[in-house]
């Protein structure tokens, strides 16, 4: 399971540093193979799924009914975007141009673990995020049973 915030830099080829913390489970539960992709519902961010999870989501996003435009929406954002990439020798992984490009990512991110995946967002849009609060109004019945 991951889980924490992790500051990144993405050097100048366009790879970041797995953090060392996560480097074992990497290895042990994906073979250090990773998928990254869009965060269909996030500007800002990237999804990054071990291989065995990402194989999981990607045939349930694929069996959706393509007659559907959100259906259509998803399937591209996570499946069509979607890219390998495997840990190096030195626990680093490439994210594409393009991925980074279209989310905004340049040299400062913020990877987050969150259970069976990270997301790794471009600064900028983490903070955004994080300064955003939960209002009354945003409060659905789930979240009202919760005991935080």
């Amino acid at each position: 399971m991951f889980q924490g915030e992790t500051a990144i830099t993405i050097d100048d080829k366009g790879r970041l540093a797995v953090p060392t913390a996560y480097r074992d489970l990497v290895a042990s539960e994906c073979g250090n193979r990773l998928v990254i992709t869009y965060n269909p519902f996030e500007s800002g961010s990237l999804y990054l799924y071990p291989l065995a999870v990402w194989e999981r989501v990607r045939d349930q996003v694929n069996a959706l009914p393509r007659v559907k435009k959100v259906n259509r929406a998803m399937q591209l954002k996570l499946v069509g975007a979607a890219t390998h990439v495997e840990l190096d020798g030195n626990g680093r992984i490439t994210v594409p141009a393009s991925h980074r490009a279209a989310v905004g990512i340049e040299r400062r991110a913020v990877l987050l673990g969150m259970g069976d995946k990270f997301e790794l967002w471009s600064e900028q849009a983490h903070h955004a995020q994080i300064q955003q609060t939960v209002s009354d109004e945003d409060l659905s019945e789930e979240l009202l049973d919760l005991q935080l």
